[in-house]
C-alpha cells in the first residue's frame, strides 16, 4: 500500500480517537496534535489549552504546564513533525483542500507570490504566535489565543451553534474569532498546508525537534537525480533534494512515493 493510503488511514484513524466523547469517553489526557477540547464531542484536551492554563496570568502550575510540554516533547524525540503529516485532523482537513490551492499555484500572480524571498520568513510567523499569544499574553495579561483559535471556532464553537440553537451566547472575542476563521478559511485553500506553514504554534513545538528525532526522512545524493519530483508534491514547499532534517518537514511520505530511483526515505537513527 502506498503511503497515502497509509497515511489517509491513519489520519481517519486519529480524527476518530480525537472525538469518543460521541461515544462517552473521557480522558484526562492532552493530544499530541493540534483539536480543541471544546468541542462537543472531544475525550482529550488541546496541549496549547493545558499550557495556557499552567501560565495564566503568571500563576504557574506546574501540572498544567509540565504534562502537555512532556507529551509533545516525548512525541517530537520519537517522531519529530510526523504527527502532523499523520495524525493532525487539521492536517485532514487541509489534505482535502490541497487540491484546490494547487490548481490556483498555476495562475501567475500565486507564482510570483510564492517566490517571493518573504515566503521563507513567514514561516517563522508560528513561533511568534506560540510565545507572543500562547505563553507571553497569557502570562501577563490572560487568555488570549483560546478564545481567538481558528480551530476552536472550527470544532468548538460551530458545533455548540449547531446543537443548542437560539442558546448559544456571543463572547467578547466573538466576532474577532470569527474573522480569524474566515481567514484561515480562505488561507488554507489557496496555500497548501498555509496554515501548518506559517501559524500553527503546535506546529511551532514540534519542529525544532526533527533536528534530534529518531525518525527522519534521508535523501540519498548518491541516487538523486535532481529531477525535481519531490519537491514539486511537498506540500510544506520545501527543497526536498537539499534538506537535512528540515523543520518544516511533516513526514507525509509524498516525496517518498514520487521519487523513482528510490533515493528518499524513511530512518530510524
Amino acid at each position: 500500500m502506498r503511503l497515502r493510503f497509509k497515511r489517509l488511514a491513519s489520519q481517519i484513524f486519529f480524527f476518530l480517537s480525537a472525538n469518543l466523547g460521541a461515544v462517552g469517553i473521557k480522558t484526562g489526557f492532552c493530544y499530541p496534535f493540534f483539536y480543541c477540547h471544546a468541542c462537543p464531542y472531544a475525550d482529550a484536551s488541546c496541549p496549547l489549552g493545558a499550557i495556557e492554563h499552567g501560565l495564566y496570568r503568571g500563576n504557574i502550575v506546574w501540572k498544567f504546564l509540565l504534562f502537555p510540554i512532556l507529551i509533545i516533547g516525548s512525541i517530537g524525540i520519537l517522531f519529530g513533525r510526523a504527527f502532523c503529516g499523520w495524525a493532525c485532523p487539521i492536517g485532514l482537513l487541509q489534505r482535502t483542500t490541497a487540491g484546490t490551492a494547487r490548481k490556483l499555484k498555476k495562475y501567475t500572480l500565486i507564482k510570483k507570490i510564492s517566490r517571493l524571498n518573504i515566503e521563507r520568513y513567514l514561516r517563522y510567523t508560528k513561533y511568534f504566535v506560540f510565545i507572543g499569544l500562547v505563553v507571553g499574553t497569557t502570562a501577563l495579561i490572560g487568555f488570549m489565543f483560546t478564545d481567538i483559535c481558528p480551530v476552536g471556532f472550527l470544532v468548538g464553537t460551530i458545533p455548540m451553534l449547531v446543537l443548542n440553537p437560539g442558546k448559544f451566547v456571543p463572547g467578547t472575542f466573538f466576532y474577532v474569532a470569527l474573522t480569524i476563521f474566515v481567514l484561515f478559511i480562505i488561507l488554507i485553500f489557496t496555500v497548501e498546508r498555509g496554515w501548518c506553514r506559517y501559524f500553527c504554534p503546535l506546529g511551532a513545538m514540534l519542529a525544532p525537534f526533527n533536528k534530534v528525532s529518531l525518525l527522519y526522512v534521508l535523501v540519498d545524493q548518491d541516487k538523486c537525480t535532481q529531477c525535481g519530483a519531490c519537491t514539486k508534491v511537498c506540500p510544506m514547499g520545501i527543497d526536498v533534494p537539499n534538506m537535512h532534517r528540515d523543520p518544516e518537514c511533516i513526514f507525509c511520505g509524498k516525496c517518498i512515493d514520487i521519487c523513482l530511483t528510490k533515493a528518499i526515505s524513511y530512518k530510524v537513527k
